[in-house]
């Protein structure tokens, strides 16, 4: 059995100077800038860290979920700044971009966005 003393979960970037600009300017997070990359501080969570790669090529999958109490207020607050709200076909999303899942019992209200390298995050509400 594998043994540990914590975790944390990490993706790559192309341009760490523009994920840094999104994650602490765009998003409001408290993002450490270290040696090797990014830690990113998700209230309620394990730290992410963000790194450089320079073949970077962005995951088909949501790499990062931000939990919010209302999700409305959420993708306002993200459109403001300037995010881009994902729509993905048959997702059923509203004219916010939100998939009303917890309406139609089908997983949490969520919505899609992506960060300046191409990588998928969300934000839901269960």
């Amino acid at each position: 059995m594998l043994t540990t003393t914590g975790g944390f979960s990490g993706f790559s970037v192309d341009d760490e100077a523009k994920a840094l600009a999104f994650y602490r300017d765009t998003l409001g997070l408290t993002v450490v800038d270290t040696a090797m990359g990014l830690q990113l501080d998700i209230t309620g969570g394990a730290p992410v860290f963000v790194y450089a790669k320079p073949n970077h090529t962005p995951a088909t999958f949501t790499v990062l979920n931000f939990e919010v109490a209302d999700i409305d207020a959420a993708v306002d607050e993200l459109v403001a700044c300037g995010v881009t709200i994902e729509l993905y076909p048959g997702t059923y999303q509203d004219e916010k971009g939100i998939t009303r899942g917890r309406a139609a019992n089908r997983g949490p209200d969520i919505a899609w966005f992506l960060d300046p390298a191409g990588n998928i995050l969300s934000v839901l509400s269960n």
